[in-house]
C-alpha cells in the first residue's frame, strides 16, 4: 500500500489548503492507493513519463525519488528517459539524466 503523503500540507498547507487536501488525500490517497488496478511502481513510471514530457523538472525529481522507493532501478530510470528522448525531446533527456544521478547516486 502507498505511504500516506503529506507533501502538500507540509509545503502549501497554509497558502492553499484545498489544493493540499486534493493533492494529499485524493491524488495520493485515493488514486495512488488503487494498487489492484495499477501498481505504485507502474504509476510512478507513468508519472515520470508525463512529467518528463512536460519538462516539469522539480516535480520530476520528486517522482524519480518516489519511483526509486517503488522499486524502479537506476537502469530502468535511464531506459525510460532514453526511450522518451525520441518522443519528447533530446534536451529534456540531458536535463533529466542529472536528476537521475542526484536521486540514485553512484549505485
Amino acid at each position: 500500500m502507498a505511504e500516506k503523503q503529506t507533501a502538500g500540507r507540509d509545503k502549501l498547507g497554509k497558502l492553499a489548503p484545498k489544493f493540499t487536501e486534493l493533492n494529499d488525500d485524493v491524488l495520493f490517497g485515493e488514486v495512488w492507493s488503487r494498487e489492484e488496478q495499477l501498481s505504485a511502481r507502474d504509476r510512478s513510471m507513468i508519472t515520470i513519463a508525463a512529467l518528463f514530457s512536460a519538462g516539469q523538472y522539480p516535480q520530476l525529481k520528486s517522482h524519480l525519488t518516489l519511483g526509486k522507493a517503488h522499486g524502479i532501478t537506476k537502469e530502468e530510470a535511464v531506459e525510460i528517459v532514453t526511450q522518451l528522448a525520441f518522443y519528447c525531446g533530446w534536451p529534456k533527456a540531458w536535463s533529466t539524466f542529472g536528476l537521475i544521478e542526484e536521486v540514485y547516486g553512484e549505485e
